[in-house]
């Protein structure tokens, strides 16, 4: 079971906005991420959980931030519930959408395993309802991912495959990359890993 620490950076101007502190695991039914995030002082800030079937569907997402909270699954497309606490603001939203993002790296992981997409494949195309920082607002958008390469680096115990992406905002034509190890982001716009206690999950491969 993967457990560790991201550091999270604005994408942009690379200002530090807090960390995220993980743990992992596969399963013969999906995978599970949970994370507890903090401000760059070490408050709370926020978290995430995040649970996908076998072949990368969400099957539950909840998240936490700034007052608000986000409970969503794949339910005729994407469907979700934006609120506060204490449920009095709630509102719903549903997208013909393939799957959920924001910025958890949690979100990365969870598009590779939807689309897994092979080296040399065309980009695919997927659809996402992303919820955007602060205040986890709801928004629709388009990318593209490609499987670059893959690369075996040696270890002390089995060879670290490592995926490395090239990822496409269809909308603002940004291009950029992300470096996968099994359940784990090594690096992508504004998010570095700082400390990981076990080697990343491997996926087994999806039902036929």
């Amino acid at each position: 079971m993967p457990r560790g620490r991201y550091s999270l950076h604005d994408p942009h101007d690379h200002s530090f906005l807090g960390e995220e502190h993980f743990h992992c695991a596969t399963g013969p039914s999906g995978w599970r991420y949970v994370s507890q995030l903090t401000t760059p002082t070490g408050e709370h800030a926020g978290s995430v959980d995040l649970t996908l079937d076998e072949l990368g569907r969400p099957l539950r997402l909840e998240m936490h931030a700034a007052g608000w909270q986000v409970r969503g699954a794949a339910l005729d497309g994407v469907t979700w519930v934006r609120s506060d606490p204490a449920g009095e603001r709630a509102q719903e939203g549903n997208a013909a959408a393939h799957s959920f993002t924001g910025a958890s790296p949690a979100f990365l992981v969870a598009t590779s395993r939807l689309l897994r997409p092979a080296p040399g494949d065309r980009a695919t195309r997927v659809r996402l309802v992303a919820f955007t920082p602060p205040v986890l607002a709801p928004r629709t958008l388009d990318q593209s991912w490609a499987l670059e390469n893959s690369e075996a680096h040696a270890t002390d115990n089995a060879p670290l495959i490592v995926e490395n992406y090239q990822v496409n905002d269809l909308e603002t034509g940004e291009q950029h990359a992300v470096h996968l190890a099994g359940d784990v982001v090594l690096a992508a716009p504004g998010i570095e890993l700082e400390d990981l206690e076990s080697p990343p999950s491997t996926f087994a491969a999806p039902p036929s």
